[in-house]
């Protein structure tokens, strides 16, 4: 029988209020330290290191910039130099060593519109490969770069002549296993959600989910593609298994209608691949179990394979702010911890308890 106490309980460990709105926020690698991404109310840019020190978290560094900035990752960067790679309003990606944020150590024009979204591989131990970055924008384009190679990218994927431009959401990186292989999946405004294969250089699936994709993410980076979280607007979510792709159904899936408003955000458990949590636009947090079927493929008429969907439950949600919580980082070293931030301009650093036993 399960009891309220035997479930993961979320308890929000330490809230700091801005004076600027803030956009992202993200751990620093195998440190106490969380870096917050937004813009000042005069229009500039700014990023903030705090650390958690007895309950608290002190400010160490602030630095202002010219343009907001929207997103961050470090995805890219090795665990020596745990350089953050960002993305800001005006287009540009850069990439700064946070012990001297004044320059960046790496710049460049990557779009003519603002960066929504930005990941990365290869960096952290994480994934075989280079060291790339991936950029999604409103000028409808995604980008992946190499941070060793100045001024142009190395991939991108952009609308045909004559296509309409879609304002892209959200990318992700996954299915980096081995030297060569690697995707990347992009979420844009119309529900839209493609998978690009950067080995072949080609389209490899694509799927529309009727509602503006907010943030897609595999369960993990390095492995042979498993499963792909997608979130949008009205409050659902899926998740694809895409361990099984069949030639014309493509990848099976299960939905879940999970918060009343937009889900802005899912992050994967870094300890576990299977519990994720979904920050919503009311506030709140979803923290989520999925649980694979008995079999995940079967035979269809033709003798292919088809992927089987497994089930999601809910593990435990809570109501932090009245405001949409726009971005979640789970630390990558210590489980259960993680840092949100919101557009009620404050920050918190959250604790997830008994997430070993579920």
């Amino acid at each position: 029988m399960s009891t309220p106490l035997s479930k993961p309980q979320i308890i929000a460990h330490i809230q700091k209020s801005l004076n600027y709105t803030v956009f992202d926020s993200k751990w620093i690698p195998s440190s106490a330290k969380f870096v917050c991404l937004g813009n000042f109310p005069r229009g500039t840019g700014v990023m903030q290191i705090y650390e958690v020190q007895h309950g608290e978290a002190q400010l160490v560094k602030e630095v202002e910039k010219p343009k907001p900035i929207k997103c961050g990752t470090f995805g890219a960067t090795s665990l020596q130099q745990r350089h953050i790679a960002t993305g800001d309003f005006d287009g540009n990606l850069n990439i700064w060593n946070l012990e001297t944020p004044d320059v960046p150590v790496y710049s460049v024009k990557a779009h003519k519109e603002i960066v929504n979204s930005i990941d990365g591989v290869g960096g952290l131990g994480i994934g075989d490969g280079a060291p790339e970055l991936v950029t999604g924008s409103r000028d409808g384009t995604v980008k992946v770069w190499d941070p060793r190679q100045k001024d142009s990218p190395v991939a991108n994927m952009e609308p045909v002549e004559g296509e309409a431009k879609r304002d892209c959401w959200t990318v992700a990186f996954g299915h980096a296993f081995n030297d060569q292989d690697r995707c990347v999946c992009a979420g844009y405004d119309n529900g839209d959600i493609k998978l690009f294969d950067l080995r072949n250089m080609s389209l490899r699936w694509e799927t529309n989910i009727k509602n503006g994709v907010c943030c897609v993410e595999f369960d993990r980076k390095d492995i042979n593609m498993n499963k792909l979280v997608a979130t949008s607007l009205e409050g659902k979510f899926h998740v694809f298994d895409t361990r099984t792709q069949h030639p014309t159904k493509g990848f099976a899936s299960v939905s879940e209608k999970a918060h009343k408003s937009t889900v802005w955000q899912v992050r994967h458990l870094p300890q576990n691949r299977d519990i994720f949590m979904t920050t919503g636009g009311a506030g709140n947090l979803h923290l989520w179990k999925y649980e694979y079927p008995a079999q995940r493929s079967k035979k269809d008429g033709e003798g292919g394979d088809v992927g089987v969907a497994g089930s999601v439950s809910l593990l435990q949600n809570v109501t932090l702010s009245t405001q949409p919580i726009a971005s979640l980082d789970w630390s990558p070293d210590k489980q259960g911890l993680c840092v949100c931030s919101g557009f009620d301009q404050s920050v918190r650093v959250l604790i997830v308890t008994k997430l070993n036993v579920v």
